[in-house]
């Protein structure tokens, strides 16, 4: 489904990520796990085509990387840290207007945005403003946009930074229903975000990849945060954010 061979991405004199090669299968909940600073957004932003790998090999579904962008963003759905949300319209229209800008074609649109409202809860409040939801609800509203166009993969970013603890629990349920019909990357930093609802897990430390298998493996004689203290050599998020560039703070 998704093959990383090598990849290498420079913000000036600094590597956010070095030399990193993984395979993502076809239905896997798969959590991409490492401090602060590890390099999961650079990551994500080059899956997801909107960002050039510095050099290294990327394909999705088949399609490489730059070269068929369009056609790898079609496979793709993607939530970034912050959801690219329009707080003055209803989520009906933001909705509708996030699947002509992915190129739903126009006699599907109404019944893609119903489908991917219902899939994530959202029925009841199709009429209100986005900027009168709460930020649970407008991740939401995120994950929905990121279902249309029928993509087989959905990559989130951070998807319950700054929810409550029932909203985690809400949102950490959407994404275990999605993994039953999608291919699932999340990226946190969350140890417990992670290991409640990824079946296989890959561990970044310093932009390389620290380790990657199945979960039940990689925690085999221990819980998750010591094989991920271990591997990272007990950094902290202070510590990974201290360098310079563009990717210091993900």
């Amino acid at each position: 489904m998704i093959e990383v061979s090598h990849l290498t991405r420079m913000y000036g004199v600094r590597a956010a990520v070095k030399d990193l090669s993984f395979t993502v299968e076809d239905g896997q909940i798969y959590g991409l796990l490492g401090p602060n600073g590890a390099g999961k957004s650079t990551i994500m932003n080059i899956l997801a085509g909107y960002l050039a790998a510095t050099s290294g090999t990327v394909t999705v579904c088949g399609h490489p990387l730059p070269e068929e962008a369009a056609a790898a963003r079609a496979c793709i759905g993607y939530l970034p840290e912050t959801p690219p949300l329009y707080p003055e319209m209803t989520v009906e229209e933001y909705l509708r207007f996030a699947a002509a800008l992915k190129g739903v074609r126009r006699g599907e649109r109404a019944a893609q945005v119903e489908q991917a409202a219902r899939r994530t809860g959202l029925a009841g409040v199709m009429p209100r403003l986005i900027r009168n939801l709460s930020k649970g609800y407008r991740q939401r509203v995120g994950i929905a946009q990121a279902l249309l166009g029928s993509p087989s993969i959905i990559i989130l970013d951070e998807p319950t930074v700054g929810l409550d603890p029932a909203q985690v629990i809400e949102i950490r349920r959407l994404i275990q229903q999605l993994g039953k019909s999608h291919t699932v990357i999340l990226s946190s930093h969350i140890l417990s975000e992670v290991q409640a609802v990824c079946t296989r897990v890959l561990i970044l430390s310093h932009g390389q990849l620290a380790a990657s298998g199945d979960l039940a493996s990689l925690t085999a004689g221990g819980s998750l945060e010591e094989r991920f203290l271990e591997l990272t050599g007990g950094e902290s998020e202070e510590e990974s954010i201290t360098g310079t560039g563009e990717e210091d703070a993900t």
